[in-house]
């Protein structure tokens, strides 16, 4: 669906051109010739965007957007400033704009902001969607109630995922979740049970890595008093406790041989024995495992139980890193804005065009994880209304991949000069260290900045 767009200025001329140029790429336009119109038809209608000049009369542009973005939040406005009025541009920025546009304006620079907008709310409409999808299946309220839960997929290898969850819903099979550190494999888990005919019963985790072998097997089986130092009552284990439910088992590669023969035995007898105990204990418990590492080179190794691993790998679900899912990022990096934003209590309604590049060129080997300690802590900076690139950690900022635009491809000199120009930002603008660090020398380092 295309945007529906109101403009605002009091030069007829602007309003033809605009109108034109934004007719043409089929966007639902009306216009008004001051800011009271303006107020007046947004009254009247619901519209995705206003493009509004700050200079107008009975109603300015700036005092225009402060009672839209109150009234109506989830109107997008661009703000037309004179030439030179970066002030004003700033202005408008920290009072909830989305862009700016400098008179005299580039209509294709402006046709490409309207596009980014249009591109970021349908991202939204389609991010709810998916949420409520998944939510459907949900308990709102109760002990199982899922706070917060959000997933995001825009990228086809994510909406893969999404169709295999969707897909076992109404089955009890075992799942097997890999990917690196980070990508999310505790989420799609939680998904897993959230959406399954179990939702109603316990979700009960446990990470194998972080126990040893004897806590490990108290944990899942549970003991009977006495059954060793310090066991002075009896403990049910999580299998008892999540009987009808899912158990995730977080980090399965870490578990010994010897765990792994009774985890063996309890998926195919449905029945297990408290440590220390002599009673059978029947259970029916949906097992979704996880490993960061290569299952068929450990069992190859001779680390881990080849059955054991065809019991639990019934569906496999791969989680690709986030590097390989660039799509992801934009999506992923607003939802993170929100989230720590309302918990910061600060306003920040988005990212400048510079820090949202640097982030969609970040390899990001610490994946989602990392995405959202970074956005947490450009939150807990951030001064404006826009994350902007002084916010993000200087390694990401440095080692910024450089990506080629078929519209804009960079000569030898222009990527020598911006690369000189990060390190020399990086060496805190002392230009001696600076050139120490390219290997060239003070006059060298003059001369690509120059150019």
């Amino acid at each position: 669906m295309k945007l529906r767009i109101l403009i605002a200025d009091d030069e007829e001329i602007t309003l033809k051109h605009l109108s034109y140029a934004l007719g043409k790429e089929g966007y639902d336009i009306a216009t008004a010739n001051n800011g009271i119109e303006a107020l007046k038809k947004i009254e009247g209608r619901e519209f995705d965007l206003l493009i509004a000049d700050i200079k107008m009369p009975g109603i300015d542009g700036i005092t225009l957007l402060t009672e839209v973005k109150e009234k109506y939040p989830d109107v997008d406005v661009i703000i037309i400033t004179g030439f030179g009025s970066i002030e004003s541009a700033v202005n408008a920025m920290s009072k909830g704009a989305t862009d700016y546009v400098t008179k005299p304006f580039n209509l294709d620079e402006l046709t490409l902001k309207v596009k980014k907008i249009e591109e970021k709310k349908r991202l939204e409409k389609e991010n709810v969607a998916l949420k409520v999808t998944l939510q459907q299946s949900f308990p709102s309220s109760g002990k199982n109630a899922v706070a917060g839960f959000s997933f995001i997929a825009k990228s086809k290898v994510m909406r893969r995922v999404t169709d295999i969850i969707t897909g076992i819903q109404s089955s009890d099979c075992n799942v097997l979740i890999t990917g690196e550190s980070g990508t999310g494999k505790g989420l799609v888990a939680k998904i897993i049970h959230y959406t399954s005919r179990r939702k109603e019963m316990p979700f009960l985790a446990v990470n194998c890595a972080i126990f040893t072998e004897e806590l490990l097997a108290s944990e899942l089986f549970g003991h009977e008093k006495g059954a060793f130092t310090g066991a002075a009552s009896a403990k049910q284990g999580l299998l008892e406790i999540a009987d009808n439910g899912t158990l995730f088992l977080d980090e399965i590669a870490e578990m010994s041989p010897a765990l792994q023969a009774k985890l063996l035995k309890v998926i195919e007898d449905r029945e297990f024995i408290r440590v220390g105990g002599t009673r059978s204990i029947k259970v029916d418990v949906r097992f979704v495992a996880a490993t960061n590492q290569n299952l068929n080179s450990i069992i190859s190794g001779g680390r881990f139980r080849e059955d054991l691993y065809y019991r639990l790998n019934v569906m496999d679900i791969f989680i690709p890193p986030l590097r390989e899912r660039k799509e992801d990022i934009t999506p992923l990096s607003r939802h993170f804005l929100e989230k720590h934003s309302k918990k910061t209590n600060k306003k920040i309604a988005g990212f400048s065009e510079e820090a949202m590049d640097i982030l969609t060129s970040y390899g990001f080997p610490g994946n989602v994880r990392e995405l959202e300690n970074i956005i947490e802590r450009a939150v807990i900076l951030e001064k404006t209304s826009l994350i902007t690139p002084e916010s993000l950690p200087q390694s990401i900022r440095l080692f910024q991949i450089e990506t080629i635009d078929p519209n804009r491809i960079k000569t030898i000199d222009e990527l020598n000069k911006d690369y000189a120009e990060k390190i020399l930002e990086y060496a805190e603008n002392n230009k001696s260290k600076a050139a120490d660090l390219l290997g060239i020398s003070r006059t060298s380092l003059w001369r690509i900045l120059k150019k």
